[in-house]
């Protein structure tokens, strides 16, 4: 579990990390060693979902050894069944991060959303719904390693 309180904003007490697979976590179906890397270390303090319809197809293979644990949905019906969880879990205690349409539903109801703009690009209208927009997976990934920059960024 991590706390961060942010002045003036809020203070968050997050358990759960669930990030999307494709054009997310991972660029064309890989996942960069430094991601790797990254999620090892935030799963000390957060139990790590991955959420995905699995474009490529290799989403579990791609996953093995990581300490996550992965949701594949069928493409139809994605956006609803990855809110699902985040209600199951617990919105105010999720950080949710996506870059796709089918992430709109988890940015908006999770206490903290962080939106990635990767090479594959990112959905807009998921900018309205997210209370942080990075340049990519890492830069998501460090505002949890690196809390002060959360609070820089929204901070009152």
């Amino acid at each position: 579990m991590m706390t961060i309180e942010i002045p003036d904003y809020k203070t968050l007490e997050l358990e759960y990390l669930v990030v999307d697979y494709n054009g997310t976590l991972a660029v064309d179906g890989e996942i960069r060693d430094g991601v790797k890397e990254r999620l090892s270390r935030l799963s000390k303090d957060f139990t790590i979902y991955v959420l995905t319809a699995d474009t490529h197809g290799t989403a579990a293979a791609k996953c093995e050894g990581l300490p996550v644990q992965i949701e594949i949905f069928p493409n139809d019906g994605a956006l609803a069944a990855k809110q699902k969880v985040v209600e199951n879990l617990g919105v105010e205690k999720c950080v949710s991060i996506g870059n796709g349409r089918n992430d709109k539903l988890i940015c908006r109801v999770s206490a903290l959303s962080v939106a990635v703009i990767e090479k594959e690009g990112m959905c807009g209208r998921l900018l309205t719904e997210a209370d942080v927009c990075v340049r990519s997976i890492e830069d998501a990934l460090d505002l949890l390693l690196y809390p002060k920059r959360l609070v820089a960024t929204l901070r009152g």
